[in-house]
């Protein structure tokens, strides 16, 4: 994966110290440095060039259990395929988003509201701890700057700027989450969203995302559909390997597709979407979850075949 301005493979920021960087410098991620006027950042812990590769999960603080496992999962899924997982460490759904992309191994950065030197909230030290050994914990603040509201919209700008789009979970209807999705649709940047119970006053926000537009997410694959197809390219097999001959779980949505598909014969997608009767957007997502795990294969021409024997995993 390339992308311009990115530093080369294995020049990265790697410091114990936290290491101030502007815009001009090579190490400076080059996403964020695509925006206008960029901050200079205070790093602890390192950039990589696969960074570039990214997804904001943002939501309420409030988060109900269901806000919860929804952003662990969701953060899971995408960071155990290489997608960096990026955040605000606050209290709830930033929490569970941060925690879930530890728990797949994979990259997550948490962008602070104040001083890189500073806990806030304290419960998340050692979290902050984690994150700067398994990705990078950044903030545009001087050290020691303290954690004022009026910060957090500038933290906000700098969370869509460094991300390809923006998940919000769960928001109220004044939640900061949905400050971050509006400068993400600003940007130019993806703007999804997680639909909760009509019900729940801290789904009213992001409901009203999908009303106004954004993305409705089911799981990860409604995200990395949406990529351009560079970046979908990029998206790798999960780390963790299903077991040797094992299929889609029967009467899944993934079995089904996978029933109207031959090794020999290429089908084009349209013809898929009309067999299955499905959302043609849910179909194309199905599709790409059986890329990913090597159950399928596209051709040219946006035809798919099986894959009769499974593909060995880099």
């Amino acid at each position: 994966m390339c992308l311009t301005g990115a530093p080369a493979p294995g020049n990265v920021t790697t410091h114990v110290e936290p290491l101030s960087l502007t815009p001009r410098d090579a190490r400076y991620p080059a996403l964020l440095a695509a925006i206008q006027s960029p901050p200079d950042l205070w790093v602890r812990g390192v950039f990589e060039r696969d960074d570039a590769l990214a997804i904001a999960v943002v939501g309420t603080r409030r988060a109900t259990p269901y806000g919860l496992e929804v952003a662990e999962r969701l953060a899971f899924e995408l960071a155990a395929r290489g997608v960096t997982v990026i955040s605000g460490l606050a209290r709830g759904i930033d929490t569970a988003a941060h925690r879930g992309a530890l728990t797949a191994g994979g990259r997550t950065i948490a962008v602070l509201g104040c001083g890189i030197d500073i806990a806030y909230p304290p419960e998340n030290r050692a979290l902050a701890g984690d994150i700067a050994r398994q990705g990078a914990v950044i903030s545009q603040f001087a050290p020691g700057t303290p954690p004022l509201p009026g910060y957090f919209p500038a933290r906000n700008r700098t969370i869509a700027g460094l991300a390809l789009g923006v998940v919000v979970v769960e928001a109220g209807e004044r939640s900061g989450a949905l400050i971050t999705a509006g400068l993400a649709g600003d940007l130019g940047r993806e703007v999804f969203a997680v639909p909760g119970r009509i019900t729940s006053e801290t789904s009213r926000g992001s409901n009203r995302l999908i009303q106004d537009g954004a993305k409705l997410v089911r799981d990860w694959t409604d995200i990395v559909q949406e990529l351009p197809n560079p970046w979908r390219r990029a998206v790798r097999a999960p780390r963790i390997e299903r077991g040797e001959g094992e299929r889609p779980v029967a009467d899944s949505e993934e079995a089904r597709v996978l029933a109207m598909l031959r090794p020999d014969e290429p089908q084009h997608i349209e013809a898929l979407i009309a067999r299955s009767a499905t959302n043609p957007a849910r179909v194309a997502a199905t599709l790409l979850a059986l890329e990913l795990g090597g159950w399928a294969r596209q051709l040219e021409g946006q035809r798919w075949v099986s894959v009769a024997v499974r593909a060995g995993r880099a």
